[in-house]
């Protein structure tokens, strides 16, 4: 007889099971008395002596329970803890400050992560456990991956990263009974073996070189030695920190950035027209080629958008070291899969909040978002190992 006949047998021999609720309820007995089964035989374990044994010397004893209403995926029931006298029991199958042993909690953070709002999220719980979630209860639940936040934005990490993108995404944050809008700043590295990784979020700080400077200083610490190519926009004090804190490292005005500054003010009509006549200035085949080409397309459209293109002259000098790149170096740094796609999830996971209470609640949404987002970064870039041939080439000893 197999195990699940074994218990069927068990279950009819023991109750009246005539509806689906009867053996839910004679499960949910079935499970209290098992769990409980098991409290007492780790209690006994730990006092090295049973409840009976009366022949030993003992230097500690029993001391009573402590009851407590459990959480579990059969309903709520009350269940014992044994004490003993010294306090030196520290059970393991239900821990002291335990009261859900339903995976409830999981399934709080898991709904959180992917930007359910607590109305949302109270209505899932409801649905499958009958049980109402407040709140409070959301964020006390979801406190407990604090320390997970903190030992990810302290975790050691590659000691080179040939490529890394730095950008933004902003958000309203309460702060001292007013709305604010606060900037997360991602680093998102490329590794040497062509993977995607996000190094670090840090939120609220000002743009200065203060501020750039106390950010690269953290990767350094983290084991960060080099970086070949760093990508971003024209973020204030940054130019200076790199310089700073990484001086042989080539500061190159992202692309995507570029882009996005430049169709800010374009009409939907001409979106399409614009976007591609832009195209042909960061995919020439040079440096000579492709401000040919801008002088074209700000020909065609300075009439009707005279400061679209400005952007792309006044940073000629650091949009140039792009057109010695090869092509597919070139798409890593131009295509808008990895920043744009990365915004977007981000996003996603917080639409459903308007305003985030605090600093403390959009980072840990932002960080389950990025777990989230990182299981699905499950191959390299395409040619990467012509590519990194290419920067052992260029940057001859640092790869």
């Amino acid at each position: 007889m197999n195990k699940g006949k074994e218990l069927l047998k068990i279950l009819q021999e023991n109750y009246e099971i005539e509806t689906a609720q009867d053996l839910s309820s004679a499960i949910k007995d079935l499970f209290k008395d098992s769990l409980q089964e098991m409290m007492n035989a780790e209690f006994e374990s730990s006092m090295g002596y049973s409840k009976y044994d009366k022949k030993i010397d003992k230097t500690n004893y029993r001391n009573g329970t402590s009851k407590k209403t459990l959480k579990s995926e059969f309903g709520e029931f009350e269940f014992s803890t044994p004490r003993d006298r010294n306090g030196e029991f520290d059970p393991k199958i239900v821990p002291k400050n335990k009261r859900d042993v339903s995976g409830i909690e999981d399934k709080i953070i898991s709904l959180y992560g992917r930007g359910l709002s607590t109305r949302e999220i109270n209505e899932q719980i409801q649905d499958l456990y009958g049980i109402e979630v407040s709140a409070t209860m959301v964020s006390n639940i979801t406190d407990q991956i604090l320390p997970k936040i903190k030992e990810w934005q302290n975790r050691p990490l590659n000691s080179i990263y040939p490529i890394v993108f730095i950008d933004a995404v902003h958000f309203s944050v309460r702060e001292e009974n007013t709305v604010v809008k606060k900037a997360a700043y991602i680093v998102l590295g490329v590794t040497d073996e062509g993977e995607k990784d996000i190094l670090g979020i840090w939120i609220g700080e000002n743009e200065t070189a203060k501020f750039w400077l106390s950010v690269f200083n953290d990767l350094k610490q983290r084991g960060v030695k080099d970086i070949l190519i760093m990508c971003s926009d024209g973020l204030t004090g940054i130019k200076q920190a790199i310089e700073t804190a990484y001086p042989n490292t080539i500061q190159q005005r992202c692309i995507v950035h570029m882009i996005r500054n430049s169709v800010r003010f374009v009409y939907y009509k001409d979106m399409k027209s614009f976007c591609n006549d832009l195209k042909t200035i960061y995919t020439s085949k040079n440096e000579k080629e492709g401000y040919e080409q801008l002088q074209k397309v700000k020909t065609k459209w300075q009439n009707k958008y005279p400061t679209s293109l400005k952007n792309w002259e006044e940073n000629w000098d650091a949009i140039c070291p792009f057109f010695s790149y090869s092509e597919d170096l070139r798409k890593i740094m131009y295509t808008t899969n990895t920043i744009e796609s990365l915004n977007r999830c981000f996003r996603k996971y917080t639409k459903t909040k308007a305003v985030f209470p605090t600093d403390e609640s959009l980072m840990k949404c932002l960080y389950l978002a990025t777990q989230n987002i990182m299981k699905k970064w499950t191959s390299r870039y395409r040619n990467w190992d012509m590519i990194l041939g290419e920067l052992s080439i260029m940057f001859d000893g640092r790869i």
